[in-house]
């Protein structure tokens, strides 16, 4: 009798394939080890430029194999990841994060990301006034040229 899940002589099947399988679409790997909520969009994020594999701009349908760095970029930060395992359906959280080493840089503290200035929504044309606070808050965070 076979044990469901395992395949003859390749071991365990994790998400439907095992490492000796070729390759995976880009978009559903994406999904599959959830760094995109849906397959969907990870595909946008592959049309939109926000995907690259080893350096260069992936569509969807790019063909992902064991060993590629994939950089997707999500939320204002880029999360880069090497796949160690390919996988063609969503696994759990806990499978999900061993398929693939997360060279990621730490997301910026909440003290390092600047405070937007925005206006209250409905609150109509900034005024005179309001333009030149607005400049003297840009100015502030604004680096300037020369002085270090």
């Amino acid at each position: 009798m076979r044990r469901p899940g395992f395949l003859r002589s390749q071991g365990p099947r994790i998400g439907g394939m095992t490492a000796d399988e070729g390759s995976v679409r880009v978009d559903s790997w994406i999904w599959s080890v959830r760094l995109a909520k849906t397959r969907s969009q990870a595909a946008t994020a592959a049309r939109g430029g926000h995907v690259k594999v080893n350096g260069e701009r992936a569509k969807a349908a790019h063909a992902l194999r064991v060993g590629d760095e994939v950089r997707v970029r999500q939320a204002g930060r880029e999360r880069i990841v090497i796949v160690e395992r390919l996988l063609k359906k969503r696994v759990g959280a806990s499978v999900a994060v061993e398929c693939y080493q997360d060279n990621s840089p730490p997301p910026p503290s909440p003290v390092e990301v600047p405070l937007v200035p925005r206006r209250e929504r409905g609150a109509g044309r900034p005024t005179k006034r309001d333009r030149r606070e607005l400049d003297r808050l840009r100015e502030v965070r604004r680096p300037v040229p020369g002085a270090e």
